[in-house]
């Protein structure tokens, strides 16, 4: 069994390159998954431990009727920031991306409920797409998985080789009629539109770089499926100006001028080659 701090190779490189994603084996002990699962389960209550609120969210607290998205949630738990920052995933986010260092762009803490039917459909979306104000295409998201995610409560699927394609403008992330969908982006593209489930046991991650196309189906089993999305950003990543992103979340947070580098406390240092562990740390705000 290959180390933790051997992964990526050269190979999961290569395919992450080729492909737009890649599934990593499990990065977390089952003990530190059940701590991350309790205090996954308090941010979805609205109990927040930092008492700092996040940056959005939607429902509000008590409504697990639908997919319940958390942004900034690592702002409100302790416990929540250690997983969200944590190095590792930063390291790995790095080499596959082929940058020198890794920021986070902003997370989403994820819930979405059992036998949820079309409410739980996440429609096919680039992320790029919400992210022009960025000024380099080297973003990525790493999707932990708490609980095993399979097919039948509604893994993410991805589109093998699609951040090859460009930005295709293609950007619901609430469609529901993700079938439909499916047909206008062959129509536009003249791809065959071909997913692949990265189905994924608790403890592993799947990494997919911003302009490949993904989505999920709904949730058809007895039980939540729980996770945490972490976008990230390479070190050094500047804002460009006139984009139709200017409005992110994100950008409220210093109203960025053209040209500046996302920097500072609200986009941390995940990693940065030739740092310690210690200094990376100093980057968080928590």
């Amino acid at each position: 069994m290959a180390r933790i701090e051997d992964i990526p190779d050269n190979n999961d490189v290569e395919f992450y390159r080729s492909n737009g994603y890649w599934l990593s084996p499990k990065l977390f002990s089952d003990e530190e998954l059940s701590e991350f699962r309790k205090h996954h389960a308090m941010v979805v209550a609205g109990e927040y431990e930092t008492k700092r609120f996040p940056l959005s969210r939607d429902p509000e607290p008590g409504d697990t009727s639908k997919l319940v998205q958390v942004n900034n949630a690592y702002w409100t738990d302790a416990t929540i920031a250690r997983l969200v920052l944590s190095p590792v995933i930063g390291r790995i986010a790095a080499a596959l991306s082929g940058v020198r260092g890794i920021r986070l762009w902003h997370d989403q803490l994820l819930y979405k409920p059992p036998q949820s039917g079309s409410s739980g459909a996440i429609g096919w979306h680039q992320d790029l797409g919400y992210w022009q104000c960025l000024d380099n295409d080297k973003a990525l998201t790493a999707w932990v998985a708490l609980e095993d995610v399979t097919e039948e409560n509604g893994c993410m699927e991805v589109v093998p080789g699609s951040h090859t394609w460009g930005l295709l403008g293609e950007d619901h992330f609430y469609q529901k009629d993700i079938d439909h969908q499916k047909k206008r982006i062959e129509q536009k593209t003249g791809r065959p539109f071909t997913t692949k489930s990265c189905v994924l046991p608790a403890g592993c991650v799947s990494f997919h770089h911003c302009l490949t196309i993904h989505g999920s189906r709904p949730n058809l089993s007895n039980r939540p499926r729980i996770s945490i999305a972490i976008h990230l950003i390479a070190d050094g990543t500047r804002y460009r100006a006139g984009s139709v992103s200017d409005d992110h979340t994100s950008n409220t947070l210093r109203q960025p001028r053209d040209g500046d580098t996302y920097a500072g406390p609200y986009f941390p240092v995940l990693y940065r080659e030739g740092d310690t562990l210690a200094n990376v740390w100093m980057n968080s705000p928590l």
